[in-house]
């Protein structure tokens, strides 16, 4: 009886809704993430050709674009079928994404996946049991299988996050270049695999005099961070696709380190136990943490923005975060992702006190020298759960 009255008051609610006028229906789904418009193509077929409609996906993608979601990926064990949580910065829940039904058919059982970075409608993850690498259109719900890396087999551990970007095709969604900077023979290189060819190309990359570098539309990936230097190399991702990509070594100097010794002192008692160093494009975050006394707890005590300067050269400290956005809270653990998207640098940190998970999210905005803690949602799916992989994404869309 319950159970046939609450059939019939969701009957009467999409009957309802479809007979609201169309502007006032594009109007609400305009507000709702790509998620929750891919559930409403199901409620009849109105709905369904109300977001089929061209426009309605022109307007929509447009706004969609602009989102920024982050992804976390967990495990209850080593092989089991991982689960897929997202977050909008305009959303108000965590979404549930089911992942595992998209890869049915496509993973061998018992396959170990662990998500490397996202982008666009893309994941991609890479299996320890294989050593191969997994593209996931989310929108789609299509997978596919990279062909072997040129460097060999890779298990997760031989991922670096801040080495590697994945860059959807601006004029088709279904398309992406996912590139990665490796030092071979001590020497670095380039690798670019690239959907639409479903190639791998490599470059070996070149010194660069600071006059010859620009930063604009440039890809920036991490080869080496030590104390003092970096080794990054910078890939033309504008017209000139066949540039060679520079190398560049950006340095902390002396002034730097005087002006601001917690966290650029880098003893080597700090540099193991007081600083935490997340590298993303040409950014980079320094957070200073401070031990509990008799525990082997930490609490933040500082958030710093360094960024490569204009001519490669240095690293130059753009913001420090104010004490009302860095938590207090205490923390075993921390690890975290780093990501530069539209004038907003986003740092994502992963907390674990005594078995129990939290992420912080914070965003600064370089134009506004503005720095905002992000709400999210309890994150209740991480109690209990093996973390495999977190990574911020640019906003899904869909395919026209």
């Amino acid at each position: 009886m319950e159970k046939s009255q609450r059939c019939n008051k969701d009957t009467n609610t999409n009957i309802g809704f479809c007979l609201l006028p169309s502007e006032l229906i594009q109007n609400i789904l305009f507000h709702l993430c790509i998620p929750e418009i891919i559930r409403m193509k199901l409620l009849n077929k109105f709905v369904l050709n109300t977001i089929s409609d061209q426009s309605f996906i022109r307007q929509l993608n447009h706004g969609s674009q602009r989102d920024t979601w982050i992804f976390v990926y967990t495990r209850r064990w080593r092989r089991d079928n991982g689960v897929l949580h997202g977050f909008s910065n305009r959303s108000v829940r965590w979404f549930k994404i089911p992942v595992a039904e998209i890869l049915t058919g496509e993973v061998f059982p018992g396959e170990d996946l662990y998500l490397l970075t996202a982008s666009g409608n893309f994941l991609l993850f890479a299996s320890n049991t294989h050593s191969g690498i997994l593209a996931v259109d989310l929108v789609d719900k299509s997978v596919r299988r990279i062909n072997s890396c040129p460097l060999g087999p890779r298990g997760t551990s031989s991922w670096r996050r801040s080495g590697m970007k994945l860059v959807p095709d601006p004029s088709n969604p279904s398309h992406f270049r996912f590139m990665f900077a490796e030092m071979v023979n001590n020497r670095p290189v380039l690798f670019t695999y690239h959907s639409n060819t479903t190639t791998w190309t490599t470059k070996e990359a070149e010194e660069v005099n600071n006059w010859g570098f620009k930063k604009n539309n440039n890809v920036f990936l991490s080869l080496s961070n030590r104390p003092h230097e970096s080794i990054v190399m910078s890939v033309d991702d504008g017209s000139m696709m066949n540039r060679v990509p520079s190398i560049l070594r950006p340095r902390m100097n002396q002034d730097a380190i005087r002006g601001c010794p917690s966290s650029v002192g880098f003893s080597r008692n700090d540099l193991e136990s007081q600083l935490l160093h997340i590298h993303g494009d040409d950014y980079k975050v320094v957070i200073g943490l401070d031990t509990i006394e008799l525990s082997k707890m930490k609490r933040m005590k500082s958030l710093e923005v360094w960024k490569i300067s204009s001519n490669g050269e240095k690293w130059e400290l753009v913001s420090r975060a104010p004490s009302e956005v860095i938590s207090n809270k205490l923390c075993g653990v921390m690890m975290g992702c780093l990501e530069r998207r539209l004038g907003v640098i986003r740092v994502a940190l992963m907390t674990n006190r005594e078995g129990l998970w939290n992420i912080i999210w914070l965003d600064y905005d370089k134009e506004k020298d503005k720095w905002e803690w992000v709400p999210l949602p309890h994150c209740r799916f991480l109690q209990g759960s093996n973390m495999a992989g977190i990574s911020f994404s640019s906003g899904l869309t869909f395919s026209l």
